[in-house]
């Protein structure tokens, strides 16, 4: 079955990696509904997707782009087995932790139904940063996340409702250019040969779409 398995939101905590002063990376399952709605735009709105999740780093984090974060358990997992620790929800920041849910094999603008009324779409995979790589204190994280093209998925709110863990996901559509997160993320991290394709599709952000343009391998 195709679940949520935890709801995770923000704990404050020092940032050691830049100027902005606290981080709300840090995240931990809570117990409860929480209400999950389109936020704004990144740097005015209301930040998170999620009522009582924190975001500090307005300039990167949030908006309406990047509402929701998940991860896939099953990637932990994975994980797990190769930095031989423990690695409980929420430590890579990610809002909701799935259950047999196949994020980074979405189709980017797919919609996903969370329980009765919650409607999300993936938009783009995480991108690592350097707060990222200071809170797991692993050499060369970033880098090493980021090859493993691994990224979870950012999401919009397409319809406001509530997420409670145990709450089923359901793919009610599928785009038919069939690009997934993965796919994109190599892309855009590993091989830009393939970012023509990539900015030919539909439901990219503007702003990410502006900077692959940029990207494009030059013509000889």
């Amino acid at each position: 079955m195709s679940r949520i398995l935890s709801v995770n939101l923000a704990v404050p905590a020092r940032n050691p990696a830049t100027g902005v002063g606290l981080t709300g990376i840090c995240k931990r399952p809570v117990d409860h509904l929480v209400t999950v709605r389109a936020p704004g735009p990144m740097a005015t709105g209301l930040h998170s997707g999620l009522v009582g999740d924190q975001i500090f780093d307005i300039d990167h984090h949030g908006g309406d782009d990047r509402a929701v974060y998940a991860y896939a358990r099953e990637d932990y997992d994975w994980w797990q087995a190769r930095l031989s620790r423990r690695l409980a929800n929420g430590i890579f920041g990610e809002n909701l932790t799935t259950e047999g849910v196949d994020v980074n094999g979405a189709v980017i603008g797919e919609r996903w139904r969370v329980g009765p009324r919650l409607v999300l779409q993936p938009v783009f995979g995480r991108t690592p940063g350097v707060t990222f790589q200071r809170m797991m204190g692993e050499p060369r994280w970033a880098r090493t996340f980021a090859r493993s093209v691994r990224p979870g998925a950012y999401l919009r709110v397409l319809e406001q409702g509530e997420v409670w863990a145990g709450d089923p996901v359901t793919v009610e559509d599928r785009p038919a250019h069939g690009v997934t997160i993965a796919q994109a993320f190599r892309a855009c991290v590993i091989d830009p040969e393939l970012l023509p394709e990539l900015l030919e599709i539909d439901g990219l952000p503007d702003d990410l779409r502006e900077t692959l343009a940029n990207r494009l391998p030059r013509r000889r």
